[in-house]
């Protein structure tokens, strides 16, 4: 199937929900206030793009290509970053609501997270190593065999973290986010 490139246009308030879109190539798009929502973009491409104020919930983007995408005021409830492509996954996210979304076994190195509500994502496996949490809520969030070196959690809040299961080296916390860290050991912390 040929593919068709989209390049530096920006789409307003235009609705794929539901629908399945397939060889489409965006680069360098905005996409502003959008539907998504159970719409099926596996294969495709999104470079250099930004989604503002979009709804994304229940997309599907198995070997998805997502570079460079940005994500600001965005509703992404039970999307599966996992299944998009390795090669150059980066991605940012910036007072959005991610809640049920999993990054399982996804490498994505210094990604930021900015005022976003993370409730029960699955960050199990992944390598998010250098990240930043800022202000995130991280409610029953899964992290287990991750690698969260040099992660800074110092505003984050709600997280539960086993830092026998999970790589902590360098990774920074307030004092306020102890409980998160010792909560298996049933200590008090005052």
């Amino acid at each position: 199937m040929d593919q068709t490139t989209t390049e530096s246009k920006t789409f307003e308030k235009t609705s794929w929900a539901g629908k399945a879109v397939k060889g489409q190539e965006f680069l360098e798009c905005i996409f502003e206030k959008c539907d998504f929502s159970n719409s099926n973009f596996s294969g495709n491409k999104f470079i250099d793009c930004t989604f503002q104020g979009c709804n994304l919930s229940g997309m599907k983007i198995p070997q998805c290509t997502l570079l460079n995408a940005r994500f600001i005021g965005c509703k992404i409830l039970g999307v599966k970053f996992n299944e998009c492509k390795d090669l150059l996954f980066s991605v940012f996210f910036e007072a959005c609501i991610l809640d049920y979304s999993t990054f399982m076994g996804r490498k994505m190195v210094q990604t930021k997270f900015v005022k976003s509500s993370l409730k029960e994502v699955n960050f199990i496996q992944a390598n998010i190593a250098g990240s930043v949490f800022d202000q995130c809520d991280l409610s029953a969030a899964f992290f287990n065999e991750t690698d969260l070196s040099g992660v800074n959690f110092v505003t984050a809040y709600n997280y539960n973290i086993d830092p026998e299961l999970n790589k902590l080296k360098k990774a920074s916390f307030s004092e306020q986010g102890l409980a998160g860290l010792l909560g298996k050991y049933g200590i008090n912390i005052v």
